[in-house]
């Protein structure tokens, strides 16, 4: 099953509600860091089919929303990173129910005193975790006070952009934008590199998005070499689709088996059937868009013939 959603304004996040069973995708709508209140949350329902392309939406009502980035859903609240603030909406309304500011930690860094937020991701445990790219920071929100602290600032992150908890061991991954490098960190803050480029090789350019399906394995989203690649509990790394224009936050409907896809620049988003675990066999032909007639395929390379004069 394969359904792709238009309409949509540099679209940066793509989540789905396990309670409800619809989803959601922010659109950043503008200038990614300016406080413009132009910013809107399309909603789809069970089917993905749309239900209403500005379901919650900057400037109208009372809502404030100028730039949302990366979502959580948390029971019947969407969590919506939106530059310096963590806002919260009722899922069933689109009414606002939080309004959280974060402060960067001036200290180590006085040019940047304001946080500007890129992920947020949720623990199960009563805390979400968001990520500052700018900052090299990565925040804990305790939902029962709300309140937040800085779980850690380390130029290790590398520009943290995606963020998940991972759901067997608890650890937080965030892949890097910087330097295309997939990091772990425990809950007390401690980074240990997973996956960075090489010397001579350099597999990741800028990572966006990061999520687990329910096997354990990794997904990943290379905004700028336009791939989303697997990796396997057992380090097998794969290039699952490529080709793609711009794919962004991307996160997995785990009840369902689908990978969710927003396509910044494509001003779309997609969502696509996962493979379940097969033999281990690789299949002949890599995946891409043009298969569902999205994108127009890639130019097949000439056939060999004799060289001209």
């Amino acid at each position: 099953a394969q359904i792709t959603v238009t309409e949509l304004q540099s679209p940066y996040s793509f989540v789905n509600d396990p309670i409800e069973k619809g989803y959601f995708i922010s659109s950043v709508n503008g200038e990614a860091e300016t406080a413009d209140n132009n910013g809107f949350i399309t909603k789809l329902d069970p089917h993905g089919k749309l239900l209403n392309l500005k379901f919650i939406q900057g400037g109208k009502g009372n809502v404030t929303l100028h730039a949302p980035k990366g979502m959580a859903v948390v029971e019947h609240v969407l969590y919506v990173a939106d530059l310096d603030t963590l806002r919260g909406f009722d899922t069933t309304t689109g009414k606002p129910v939080l309004a959280l500011t974060i402060r960067s930690p001036t200290t180590t860094q006085p040019m940047l005193p304001q946080a500007s937020l890129s992920d947020v991701t949720f623990d199960g445990k009563g805390h979400l975790y968001c990520s500052d790219q700018k900052a090299n920071t990565i925040y804990r929100v305790d939902l029962a006070t709300q309140t937040f602290s800085v779980l850690v600032t380390d130029r290790a992150l590398a520009g943290p952009s995606g963020l998940v908890v991972h759901p067997k061991s608890g650890q937080i991954i965030a892949v890097s934008w910087d330097k295309g490098k997939i990091s772990e960190v425990s809950p007390e803050g401690v980074v240990t590199e997973l996956f960075s480029n090489g010397f001579f090789s350099s597999r990741f350019q800028n990572l966006r998005g990061v999520d687990f399906d329910r096997w354990g394995n990794m997904y990943v989203s290379d905004f700028t070499t336009g791939k989303v690649w697997r990796m396997s509990w057992d380090k097998r790394f794969q290039v699952i689709a490529e080709f793609l224009p711009s794919p962004g936050d991307l996160s997995i409907d785990r009840a369902n088996n689908l990978i969710l896809v927003p396509y910044e620049f494509a001003h779309a988003a997609e969502m696509n059937g996962l493979e379940t675990p097969s033999d281990g066999k690789l299949k002949q032909e890599k995946r891409t868009l043009a298969d569902y007639g999205f994108i127009p395929p890639p130019p097949k390379p000439a056939a060999e013939g004799p060289a001209k004069k």
